[in-house]
């Protein structure tokens, strides 16, 4: 229980360093960050697996890229959901997307 505390706060915070790196995405606070994280967690639980199944196809021709672009457009469907994060546009959602990405590869390993 207390791993998945931990874990839990490492990836807000990396929310949070995400918005403070990337412009264009900003988050108000660290408590928009922790609910911010339970949605990340959520979409990529139930939603994202059947997106990259519908998509399979252009996923095969782009040669995986086009997964660049789903976490993009996810990332995106946070900041509409969780009041508090605003992300200004496309190129800012990938750029955080694959910033928060490379993150949560470090955040796996605690």
């Amino acid at each position: 229980m207390l791993k998945i505390l931990i874990k839990w706060i490492a990836f807000a915070l990396a929310v949070m360093f995400v918005a403070w790196v990337v412009p264009g995405i900003t988050v108000a606070n660290f408590l928009t960050a922790m609910i911010a994280t339970v949605v990340i967690v959520f979409i990529n639980a139930f939603i994202k697996p059947v997106i990259k199944l519908l998509t399979l196809p252009i996923n095969i021709l782009t040669l995986g890229l086009f997964t660049l672009i789903i976490n993009a457009l996810l990332f995106m469907f946070v900041g509409y959901v969780v009041p508090g994060i605003e992300i200004d546009g496309f190129l800012s959602a990938l750029i955080g997307s694959i910033v928060l990405s490379i993150l949560s590869v470090g955040v796996a390993w605690l």
